[in-house]
């Protein structure tokens, strides 16, 4: 399996109605400049009440998926988010899935938008994050600390 199969098919029905993007949206741009740890990312947004903090999956890799509240309007360089992705080595704010874990502390956001837009708007707004294709107009924009990160996927 893809080492980045961070989104399923259950990710992807999230996607269904999340088509629009409000005009007040939260913007999630520079926590994905990748310079926090995981839980940082993805316990602020537990805590302002924009995610459900019950992940709707565990990948194996231990990526946790959440999805974001009724109330939550969020964006990443302009596109809209359907679901958070997350998890910290010996946290319990994530669950562990059943294989290897991806890494000790990775996080992003999966949004709704071709990989080449997405690529160019995430580095015009000067972030590092790995932008990864995931479906058609899918795509992840993914933050992990390990030094063995590979470089941006298509």
């Amino acid at each position: 399996m893809n080492r980045f199969a961070i989104v399923t098919a259950t990710a992807i029905v999230l996607a269904a109605g999340a088509f629009c993007v409000p005009a007040f949206a939260t913007s999630l741009d520079e926590p994905l400049h990748c310079d926090r740890p995981a839980h940082e990312f993805v316990g602020a947004l537990e805590s302002q009440g924009l995610i459900d903090p019950h992940p709707t999956h565990v990948e194996a890799n231990s990526i946790n998926a959440f999805n974001p509240t009724r109330a939550a309007d969020l964006t990443a360089f302009g596109f809209h988010v359907f679901a958070i992705v997350g998890y910290q080595k010996d946290d319990p704010l994530f669950h562990k899935g059943d294989g290897k874990p991806l890494a000790d502390s990775a996080y992003g956001a999966v949004v709704l938008g071709s990989t080449d837009s997405v690529k160019a708007a995430v580095r015009a707004g000067g972030s590092s994050a790995i932008v990864h294709h995931v479906g058609p107009f899918i795509t992840a924009i993914f933050c992990q600390d390990d030094a063995d990160k590979p470089a941006d996927s298509h």
